[in-house]
Parts: C-alpha cells; structure tokens; sequence
C-alpha cells in the first residue's frame, strides 16, 4: 500500500516532467502531445541542482560545504564513509525542510536507485530506521549551478553519493556502504533480508568449485569491513584469481557482477564496468570466502569479497548484512580522498 507521502511524491515528479515538457513545447514548437509521449525525467543531478535553488541562506550555512571542506573527525567529509553514520544534524524528516523539500531530496533518492530496487530500498529503510528520511541527512559538497558538485545522503545502513561522474576517477563519486537488518542477529536464511540474494549468487560460484580451487578460495579469517582501501597490482589479492576459473565459472562471477550492480541507476553502473576495464576487468579480480563466521555452519560462506587491483566490494553476512564498496579506476586513489 502507497503512503499518502509516496503518492504526493510520484505527483511532484510528474510535475517536473511536465513542467520539462510544457518549456520543450513553447522552445521547439512541437505540439505537447508529441512530446508528453516521452517525457524527459529529471536526473538526480538535475534534481540537486534545483533542490540547491530553494534553500535559505541558514539551510545552505548548515548543509553545503566546499568541495575540498575537512572535517576534524572524519578528515575529507565529502568521501568519509561509515555504516551508521548523519553527515550533518538535520534529519530530512523535521522541521529543517520544507515539504517541497522533502519531496525533492526522496525525488533524488530514487533517481540514484533502479526502480526495481526502490520497493527493496524502502524496505530497508523501514526495518531499520523506520521509513525513508528518519535518520538520514544530507550535505551537498562545491556548487551546483556548476558541473563540479556532489550530494552525499548518509543514515543508518545508508552512504549514497549523487556527482554526475564529476568526481575524478571512482565510480559513484567516492567509497559507498549499504546494509540490513531485519533483526540484528540473522538465521542461516536471513529472512527478509533484501540484500542476501547477492550473498547467494557469491555462494554458487562457491559450489561450482572444485575441492583445490575451494582451497584456494577459502580464507580463515574476514578482515576488518571497513578495510577497503586498494591493494594495487603489487600487493597479494586473497582468494581464487577468476583468472584461473573455467569458462561457465568466470560467466557465474559476472552474474554476481550484475547482482552487485543491479540495485543503481545505469550510469553508476557503466562507471563501475569503465573503472575495472582499466585494471583488467573482472579478471583482475579473486573471490575470497571467510570461514570465521559462518552462520548456521551450513557452508553458506556469510562473509565474502570481490576484490581487484583497485576494486573493493566487501559483503559481510555476520550478524546482519554489511556492504561496503569502493571502486576507482586506479590504485593510487586514496580511500578518503
């Protein structure tokens, strides 16, 4: 069932398309009906833009900061992340915003996200901060009325970057985190889990392994989560170079490629897919699976890794659902820079 917030939401964006298509109309000449047939919708980029238009001098003292701002804390604010973390003090649920506000920065949430993901996020988003908006706050980093900005929106399970691939060489302008917890200590199944799928993707190529490649894959020990800073091409990568896997077995880690993928909007992916090309692409990468915390000891390997030359995605399964992903198009790109 739609909230009356959802509904008056999908209205708002309607009314950004059509406002495109009404202004395309009076530009061109062609008549509305043929243009309303494919309406232009509006870009999380965009949609930045024109949230930054309706702020008062004091919400822009509170929430935008210089491109390069540092915090004492937490060093380049713009590119520190964390799983529970509010990059600022205002909570988008409040009475900081206005609701037109409100509607644009959920607006700009789901242009970040696939649509077929939207359900699955708002499910997140409810079990584990009781909707969208409670919990999260946002910071926007340079300025957008020029090409060079980014928004960061932050909560619990939560680290999402909007840049318009301004942000030199990584993808989804800077080191992202997701997570859930439909209950903070999970089964073997994790149940209602809306990320586990990826983990069971992971744990196929597992089963399609052979008892030497298992042994090279399987690692004793998971490594800190939030240790996702690139190794390069010098350093030893843990776990089964996919290099050495069979034909249908490097096919199976480029649907758990996808899997990893499919939860955001075409262009982060594309950069993604640019940023391993220059280190090799997906052969450049090992799979490594942690024994330490397997849940249920059921061989289901809950803490797992897909790591290249300067590509980090780090799912931890134990307790609760853990991702934390940095990818670059380089090693030499600092984790907070």
């Amino acid at each position: 069932m739609q909230s009356n917030h959802q509904v008056d939401r999908r209205a708002f964006l309607g009314a950004v398309a059509a406002g495109t298509v009404a202004a395309g109309s009076m530009a061109t000449g062609l008549g509305p009906r043929l243009l309303a047939a494919e309406p232009a919708q509006p870009t999380a980029e965009s949609l930045v833009k024109e949230l930054y238009k309706t702020l008062d001098e004091q919400q822009r003292k509170a929430i935008c900061f210089d491109w390069n701002h540092q915090d004492p804390k937490r060093g380049l604010l713009r590119t520190f992340v964390a799983n529970n973390w509010n990059i600022t003090p205002h909570e988008i649920i409040g009475d900081f915003y206005s609701d037109e506000q409100r509607e644009r920065i959920q607006a700009i949430f789901e242009a970040m996200i696939d649509a077929d993901w939207h359900e699955r996020y708002y499910q997140q988003l409810e079990d584990d901060a009781g909707g969208f908006g409670h919990e999260q706050s946002i910071a926007i980093f340079g300025d957008p009325e020029s090409d060079k900005f980014e928004m960061v929106m932050t909560g619990r399970h939560m680290t999402l970057r909007c840049d318009g691939n301004s942000t030199d060489h990584v993808a989804f302008g800077g080191p992202i985190f997701y997570g859930h917890a439909p209950e903070f200590n999970e089964g073997a199944n994790h149940t209602g889990n809306v990320f586990w799928d990826q983990a069971l993707a992971a744990n196929g190529l597992y089963k399609m392994l052979g008892g030497k490649q298992r042994e090279s894959a399987l690692i004793a020990t998971t490594p800190r989560e939030q240790a996702v800073g690139f190794r390069g091409k010098k350093q030893p990568i843990p776990g089964i170079p996919v290099s050495e896997l069979s034909k249908d077995q490097r096919e199976h880690v480029q649907l758990v490629l996808q899997k990893l993928l499919d939860p955001y909007r075409k262009s982060d992916r594309d950069e993604v897919i640019q940023c391993l090309k220059t280190q090799g692409g997906i052969d450049a990468c090992h799979l490594a699976f942690y024994q330490d915390h397997d849940i249920g000891k059921d061989g289901v390997w809950d803490n797992w890794r897909l790591e290249g030359p300067s590509f980090v995605w780090h799912f931890r399964g134990a307790p609760h659902v853990h991702v934390w992903v940095n990818v670059a198009d380089s090693p030499d790109v600092p984790l907070n820079a």
